[in-house]
C-alpha cells in the first residue's frame, strides 16, 4: 500500500512542520515531500484552497488546511481528545494560533518601514493580548490537556518557537516570556522524546 504524503515547503517551520511532527509522533510512515519555493506558483492552482500543507492519503482526495490535517491525524492516532467538548476546546486553541499567524504573517511581505511600524503595533497590543488569552485557556500542564501531548500542543509550540529565535524583526524574542503556561507547553513539546527524535534524524 502506498504511503500517505505530506506536502509543504522545504523548511522546518510553521504549519507544515507541525503536521510532520504529528505524523511522526503518530508513528505514521509517510512521504515528506518538500516543495522548493520556486515550484509553488505552478502547483498552487491545483490545490484545494491554494495553500499548503496538503495531506495525500491513497484513495482519497487531497486534504488541505492545517487544523483539518492535525485533527484527522490526532483522531486516528490518539493525539486528539475523544471527548467532544474537550476536542472542541483544543480546536478553539488551534484556531487561536491561526489568528496569530493571520496577524503576523502578512508583515513578512511588507516593505521595511511599514513592517517596522506594523510589527511594533502588534508588540504593543495584539501579541500580548493573544498570549494572555492563550494563557487563560491552558488549564493543565505540562501540555494543554494535561499529561499527554496532543496535536494542539504542536501548534502552540511552533507559534512560540517562531519568535524565540529572535529572527522576526521588531518583535522581541522574549515576547511570550511572561506567560509561564504558554512557555511551559512550548518547552514540554521541545523536550518530548518523540520530538527530539524527529530533529535528531540524520
Amino acid at each position: 500500500m502506498s504511503k500517505p504524503t505530506l506536502i509543504y515547503f522545504d523548511a522546518p517551520v510553521s504549519r507544515g512542520e507541525e503536521c510532520r511532527l504529528a505524523l511522526h509522533l503518530a508513528g505514521v510512515d509517510f512521504e515528506d515531500r518538500r516543495i522548493p519555493s520556486a515550484d509553488w506558483p505552478a502547483l498552487k492552482a491545483s490545490t484545494p484552497f491554494g495553500s499548503m500543507p496538503l495531506l495525500e492519503i491513497p484513495g482519497r482526495a487531497p486534504l488541505a488546511q492545517t487544523n483539518a490535517i492535525l485533527v484527522l491525524v490526532g483522531r486516528r492516532h490518539g493525539l486528539h481528545p475523544q471527548d467532544d467538548f474537550e476536542a472542541a476546546r483544543h480546536e478553539a486553541m488551534m484556531a487561536h494560533v491561526e489568528d496569530l499567524r493571520a496577524a503576523v504573517g502578512p508583515t513578512i511581505r511588507m516593505e521595511a518601514e511599514e513592517k517596522r511600524r506594523v510589527r511594533e503595533s502588534l508588540v504593543a497590543g495584539f501579541l500580548p493580548q493573544w498570549a494572555e488569552a492563550a494563557e487563560r485557556n491552558i488549564l493543565a500542564q505540562p501540555f494543554f490537556g494535561g499529561e499527554q501531548l496532543n496535536v494542539v500542543d504542536l501548534k502552540l509550540h511552533m507559534a512560540v518557537r517562531w519568535f524565540l529565535g529572535g529572527k522576526v524583526d521588531h518583535i522581541p524574542a522574549d515576547i511570550f516570556a511572561a506567560y509561564p503556561r504558554l512557555m511551559g507547553v512550548h518547552d514540554a513539546v521541545r523536550d518530548h522524546a518523540g520530538v527530539k527524535a524527529w530533529y535528531a534524524r540524520a
